[in-house]
């Protein structure tokens, strides 16, 4: 994009939060932007919690000279999470904790800052400081328009009601669909608090004050949730919220290509992988091999055994037995190292995806064209999965509930493996959605003119 004598440079600052379904949208836009004649500085929490955070930053600016970095150091605190509590959610809470330092480091950039984008995670403390400092200040939200329906609703709608009896069946947001008392995550129908319940009221509440909410997704896939947030249905007062996605990834998150699938029939085989925070138990981990061996597919299957992966130190025969991992080498490939997801996705061998939901991989399937066995483990997944299966990208067994709340024997994993491969309507419709997701960024793409119009913002 070219600049004209009337416009200024625009100079960003991107604040992203913990872990890797964070962090890798926060990398996708910067170096969109930097692509679009932005100035980016990139702010970087320190310590991160996983190795992977640390190591894909350092490629990261290796591969981006251009874009500046600033650490932000955390300072320490006295609260330490209980066993039930998400390592990256503490950690989260650090990262608001620390965030009065914030200001003497916004400050301090030069040239003075155009606006700050700040992970939907922080939104509450950031805003707070960029309001004292006048500078605008965009809220990422990292997941889908309609998971932020609830984030942005679920103050006014439940707030610090008591949810824990069956009296609450579904979660009514204004201008939409009910949300199943069963899709929501746990921790928020509980009346304690918990570090999930504490961040989704504070930062839904304090975005409203925000400038603008960026999501990465497109008007195909999530036309009704992105309308009805911008003509105040869902909450009154809401700033502009802009679909500029489904983000591109960049060249420095490829790795070394796994030669196997070079060897697999087009469209044979199924990615298994459930993202960088699920940690599955053993019992689990073990039927889930027994379900991949039994579909008769093959399949590449990244295993997780710990939800940070420096604490991650046994060999997948201590995780899933030696027996199994001989019987699995049949068919497939069991990994237990970093892969780079859209590599996989992007491979004209893979032709299914057994995931999570996370939202990064259901845009990631999306770009690629690959069709989706959703088994949602927390968080915002099952709203996701709602979506995947609304439009005609995959299926999702409903009956297996949550992560670790059930074990679901390799026999309906087998099934359902079958019928997701075997479905050819879904395979041709994940092709048609690719394409409509390649429409909204490319020339004229709404994703694209929307972004196009928020630089034009920021540059005068």
């Amino acid at each position: 994009m070219s600049s004209s004598s009337d416009h200024k440079l625009a100079h960003i600052a991107l604040l992203p939060s913990a872990g890797m379904g964070h962090l890798t949208p926060f990398f996708r836009l910067a170096a969109l932007l930097a692509d679009n004649n932005v100035k980016i500085t990139f702010i970087t929490p320190s310590p991160t919690v996983s190795l992977a955070e640390s190591q894909t930053l350092s490629r990261f600016f290796d591969s981006f000279p251009e874009i500046s970095r600033k650490q932000f150091h955390l300072l320490p605190i006295d609260y330490h999470p209980s066993n039930s509590e998400d390592p990256f959610y503490y950690h989260m809470e650090r990262i608001c904790q620390s965030s009065h330092l914030l200001s003497p480091l916004i400050s301090s950039l030069y040239p003075p800052l155009s606006a700050l984008i700040t992970d939907m995670s922080l939104a509450s403390p950031a805003i707070s400081i960029t309001q004292a400092l006048n500078l605008p200040n965009y809220v990422f939200f990292t997941s889908s328009a309609k998971m932020s329906t609830l984030f942005m609703s679920f103050h006014a709608t439940i707030g610090s009601k008591a949810t824990e009896t069956d009296e609450i069946e579904a979660i009514k947001i204004p201008g939409l669909e009910a949300i199943p008392r069963s899709w929501i995550p746990p921790p928020l129908l509980q009346d304690a608090k918990n570090l999930l319940k504490t961040y989704i009221l504070e930062n839904g509440k304090k975005m409203a004050e925000s400038s603008g909410i960026l999501v990465n997704t497109f008007e195909g896939i999530e036309r009704e949730s992105l309308r009805k947030l911008n003509d105040g249905e869902v909450i009154k007062g809401l700033p502009p919220v802009i679909a500029i996605g489904p983000l591109a990834p960049c060249e420095f998150e490829k790795i070394q290509p796994l030669a196997w699938l070079d060897e697999q029939p087009n469209g044979s085989v199924v990615y298994v992988s459930f993202g960088s925070r699920t940690a599955m138990s053993r019992e689990q981990l073990r039927e889930l091999g027994e379900g991949l061996a039994r579909s008769g597919h093959r399949f590449l299957w990244l295993v997780k055994n710990k939800k940070v992966d420096r604490e991650d130190e046994e060999e997948l025969d201590q995780i899933i037995g030696s027996g199994l991992i001989e019987r699995l080498k049949e068919k497939g490939l069991v990994v237990k190292y970093w892969l780079n997801q859209e590599d996989i996705l992007s491979h004209p061998a893979v032709g299914g995806f057994l995931s999570h939901c996370g939202w990064n991989s259901v845009t990631e399937a999306i770009r690629n064209g690959v069709r989706i066995l959703a088994w949602p483990q927390h968080g915002d997944q099952k709203i996701n999965a709602d979506i995947v299966e609304k439009i005609g990208l995959g299926t999702w067994e409903k009956s297996w509930g949550w992560g670790e709340e059930m074990v679901v024997n390799g026999t309906d994993i087998a099934e359902n493996i079958k019928k997701m491969m075997g479905n050819e309507s879904l395979r041709l419709q994940a092709k048609q959605i690719r394409e409509q997701a390649r429409t909204a960024v490319g020339i004229d793409g709404s994703s694209r003119k929307a972004l196009l119009e928020l630089i034009e913002i920021w540059q005068n």
